[in-house]
């Protein structure tokens, strides 16, 4: 089984208290669909920064700020694809950026 990079773009934050518990809800309900194929459940990240080629650091949030990340599990792309089409950030404006990890 290969291992695939999750990385969460975009998507709704929740701006009450049932709104954040629903969200927590959907993730953990998400995650446990996956059983044993979450090598990395992730975690939400801050504000995204670019670092140019003469090293400098912008604070731009780059071209598509990542709102955070997952490793997973899959047999193939097709697979990693089936499993992310269930994660509830696509139904709240997200979207999902899929990149197998390659072993070194």
């Amino acid at each position: 089984m290969a291992k695939y990079l999750f990385v969460y773009h975009g998507g709704k934050v929740p701006t009450n208290p049932a709104e954040a518990k629903a969200t927590h809800d959907a993730w953990g309900a998400w995650f446990g669909s996956l059983g044993a194929a979450v090598i990395d459940g992730g975690n939400p990240v801050g504000k995204s920064y670019t670092v140019r080629g003469d090293g400098s650091l912008v604070s731009d949030g780059g071209a598509n700020p990542a709102t955070g990340y997952s490793l997973i599990e899959a047999s193939n792309v097709e697979d990693a694809h089936k499993k992310a089409a269930g994660c509830p950030l696509l139904k709240h404006g997200g979207t999902i950026e899929l990149a197998q990890a390659m072993d070194m």
